[in-house]
């Protein structure tokens, strides 16, 4: 990939507009916020948005990036502290937390695989998140912890799905609950805990 040409300055301001005027929309509406509303809090016109974020795949990656890269940084640590199974199941309860609180992002970055260019990049959220709980799960599976057969891809769909589930609800207690049910099922038989 051909490295960026730093943004002139006129071209980064329009492009920080643009990602503050996101993460508001996006905390306040989810996912999918209007990208022309968007557009009009950051003071721009929408082809400037979509020249800087040419989907909005790329424009919630760009507004989530920071907290992928803190809640893949927790993978690490569990790896690192903990045993298998414990490491995987604390990390999927951060993960179901964080979905809880990002409003249809999680589902949008699992579920759209329809713009190719953001799964590419090395440092793209869906990439980080993947190769995190891959690796959680994979070292799960050599211990025993999980059952084997899961795919990375059925553990994101499972908490992208608890978190559309619960989207709406008041507290994150049924997501709390669907997760642990969801976790039994990914242990292997002798369960550890």
């Amino acid at each position: 990939m051909a490295a960026r040409r730093p943004l002139r300055a006129d071209a980064r301001r329009n492009h920080e507009r643009i990602v503050a005027a996101a993460h508001e929309a996006f905390a306040a509406h989810g996912a999918g916020a209007s990208l022309e509303e968007i557009a009009r809090r950051a003071g721009v016109g929408s082809a400037t948005l979509h020249r800087h974020f040419p989907s909005r795949w790329s424009l919630l990656d760009a507004v989530f990036h920071d907290r992928v890269e803190a809640l893949c940084a927790k993978a690490h640590r569990y790896a690192r502290e903990s045993e298998p199974g414990t490491a995987l199941f604390s990390w999927l309860r951060d993960f179901n937390t964080y979905a809880a609180t990002s409003r249809g992002l999680v589902a949008s970055l699992v579920h759209d695989g329809r713009d190719p260019g953001p799964v590419r990049q090395k440092d793209g959220c869906i990439t980080m998140i993947t190769a995190a709980a891959g690796e959680l799960l994979r070292r799960a599976q050599q211990s025993g912890a999980a059952r084997p057969g899961l795919r990375v891809e059925d553990l994101l769909a499972l908490v992208s799905t608890i978190s559309l589930a619960t989207e709406h609800q008041a507290d994150d207690e049924q997501a709390r609950r669907l997760l642990d049910i969801a976790i039994d099922g990914v242990r292997a038989e002798h369960r550890e805990r």
